[in-house]
């Protein structure tokens, strides 16, 4: 049964770091090891952490935790790992096997770092001509934007604190904004600090807290909610601390 609940746990855990819902993984986790025989499940789960407890039938209780270091977002994965739950549920995959059929699953598809720079410039774009700006502080928002992407990559590298990373950003992005204004590269500052604020905003975060706490989960939807908040305010106090050491002028 050892074995049993850590290839449980195994699944349970890329499901939570591929952005499934805690109670989806806690009723994952419960369903696989009641199908492999387990007399009574008890499973408790936040974002960065898992334990685990299963009675047998001959009534010893085995225990298991995690600790979750990352959490992300990839639905294809999440689709693959709840047909390989379903498929051991219903007793078309051997315990034995199990193992196995993650270790195929795992591996997830990662898309170049061009690819990305692409995404948050043009995204930066988007929201700055959106908020009213012209072509001009669009094309100053996309350098912007792949700026940006650079200063998320070398924080996460080196400092890897998600409030720090978007404090950073966020500084360097406004003065951009203000450099492009004082070089005479655009008119105004404000839609591109906008547009390149927009794309570091934790809407998936909020979104996920907000789910979280609908369906019952409170100290993860809490927990959720106030790391949201907390980059929220990392986002403004770099928009913040950059204007008042440059005195707010252009």
């Amino acid at each position: 049964m050892e074995q049993k609940l850590k290839s449980a746990m195994d699944i349970g855990e890329e499901m939570l770091i591929s952005g499934a819902e805690i109670h989806r993984v806690e009723d994952s986790i419960n369903r696989i090891l009641k199908a492999l025989g387990a007399a009574r499940v008890d499973v408790f789960i936040i974002t960065t952490s898992m334990i685990a407890s299963v009675t047998t039938s001959d009534g010893r209780v085995i225990t298991q935790t995690r600790r979750i270091n990352s959490l992300g977002t990839d639905f294809d994965k999440l689709h693959k790992l709840n047909a390989l739950s379903r498929g051991i549920c219903e007793g078309k995959i051997a315990p034995e096997e199990i193992d196995a059929e993650l270790e195929k699953i795992k591996p997830s598809k990662v898309y170049p770092l061009w690819v990305e720079f692409i995404c948050y410039a043009f995204i930066a774009g988007a929201f700055t001509m959106f908020f009213g700006g012209d072509w001009i502080q669009a094309v100053a928002s996309l350098i912007i934007g792949v700026i940006t992407r650079v200063v998320l990559l070398v924080s996460d590298n080196t400092v890897k604190n998600k409030v720090f990373s978007k404090f950073a950003a966020s500084f360097i992005a406004t003065a951009l904004s203000y450099l492009a204004v004082r070089i005479g590269m655009v008119g105004g500052h404000d839609e591109i600090i906008i547009g390149n604020i927009m794309v570091l905003i934790p809407g998936i975060g909020l979104t996920n807290s907000l789910r979280d706490l609908f369906t019952g989960d409170s100290i993860t939807g809490i927990l959720r909610c106030l790391e949201a908040l907390l980059i929220a305010l990392a986002i403004a106090a770099g928009f913040f601390v950059f204007v008042a050491l440059s005195g707010g002028a252009v």
